[in-house]
């Protein structure tokens, strides 16, 4: 089992290197932990929750992540995804752009289309999201997040793909 990522890294990835705080539930790693990410950039705040063990299965599983302080005319994905280098863009990441709904591994937070197609929700009150993935530690046969080091991310949809203001991560390990 790999450890969570060094104290250097604990800040968000992405260009800023901000001040961050990561929060985790100490439970066993059979009951459910909360992990959670608090960004701020330029005097706005994201809140990236995890609701899951503290250590995830690898054989694969549903896990619900939420966030709050977004700004709603801004898409996001949410996905599993390889940390990047400072400032590169998170990935690869497992389900891509999942526009059929097939793997259930990536979810679309917009208020254009949120709801209208699979995989997909509108923003709540105060730039706020739920949404339920799927997570396994192999990513597009590229990655494996047991080796690798992976996080749940949010990051700007297609319409503004290299705005790294998004990029949140929370860091999660597999068994």
């Amino acid at each position: 089992m790999r450890a969570l990522l060094p104290a250097r890294t604990s800040a968000r990835i992405g260009v800023c290197a901000l001040a961050a705080a990561l929060t985790v539930g100490l439970a066993g790693s059979a009951s459910a932990a909360t992990a959670t990410r608090t960004v701020t950039d330029g005097g706005t705040t994201y809140n990236l929750t995890l609701n899951a063990p503290d250590t995830l299965s690898a054989s694969g599983q549903i896990i619900t992540v939420t966030g709050s302080g977004y700004n709603s005319a801004q898409g996001v994905y949410v996905a599993l995804c390889k940390i990047p280098a400072a400032g590169a863009k998170p990935g690869p990441c497992l389900g891509g752009q999942d526009e059929t709904g097939t793997t259930g591994a990536s979810h679309w937070v917009n208020n254009l289309f949120g709801g209208t197609v699979a995989n997909t929700s509108k923003f709540t009150a105060g730039g706020s999201f739920s949404a339920n993935i799927y997570v396994n530690p192999v990513i597009n046969d590229q990655v494996d997040c047991t080796v690798d080091e992976c996080a749940i991310f949010t990051k700007a949809d297609h319409f503004d793909a290299e705005d790294r203001k998004y990029d949140v991560a929370v860091p999660v390990t597999f068994e």
